[in-house]
């Protein structure tokens, strides 16, 4: 084999390995999703992903690295999209984006399905992703305090509202209706957080909110 016969193998065997260990962070989102972390065992896994346990292993020591593997490729798909949302000026981008996120997450039911789930279980401080939930929450209620204090310094928050306490009630909010549409996919989880960012704002501030448009650029 010529050198770059060699090389083009090597890359073909790197671009199957990367197929392969995202193949395998799915199957395990969605196994996790419809049967809890705990339930799920390893040799599952496998068996659905049709490789062995220990070709399994080769990619994730153990199932606690692969949850984590899971978790941050939802979080990886998450900042991409909410990424034009963050160019928005005076705070409302990223009041908008958690509007169009909602939207999107009906989409996807099962990623709310596991993040629902794995929610609830992880509030066990034994849970290997209770440390990720904890901080995931604290960054969310940060994040979205931070946009509302720029949308106060823009001119477009009301005056009454406390960032701080808007921030806990927006974050609550959207966990909240992602656990009830699982229940009933009729509940419209963008409208009612719409409904909510638009409660907080001025009248000004509601129609930039409803003039923004994200772009990719």
């Amino acid at each position: 084999m010529t050198t770059s016969g060699a090389g083009a193998a090597v890359s073909g065997g790197y671009a199957k390995g990367r197929a392969r260990r995202a193949a395998i962070i799915q199957t395990a989102a969605e196994h996790f999703a419809q049967r809890g972390f705990r339930a799920v065992t390893i040799l599952d896994l496998a068996a659905a992903c049709d490789i062995s346990r220990a070709g399994l292993l080769r990619y994730f020591p153990d199932k606690d690295a692969l949850l984590q593997a899971v978790l941050e490729d939802r979080d990886r798909l998450d900042r991409e999209r909410f990424q034009p949302y963050t160019r928005l000026g005076g705070g409302l981008g990223v009041l908008r984006g958690m509007v169009d996120l909602a939207g999107h997450n009906e989409l996807v039911p099962g990623l709310i399905e596991l993040f629902v789930r794995l929610s609830g279980e992880a509030s066990d401080p034994e849970h290997p992703a209770h440390g990720y939930f904890a901080d995931r929450y604290a960054r969310i209620r940060r994040g979205t305090a931070h946009a509302l204090r720029a949308a106060r310094e823009s001119g477009h928050l009301r005056e009454d509202v406390d960032p701080e306490e808007a921030a806990v009630r927006l974050t609550a909010l959207m966990d909240g209706l992602q656990a009830q549409w699982l229940f009933d996919r009729s509940v419209d989880m963008a409208r009612h957080v719409r409904a909510a960012v638009l409660a907080l704002l001025t009248e000004p501030g509601a129609a930039a909110f409803d003039a923004l448009t994200p772009t990719d650029g």
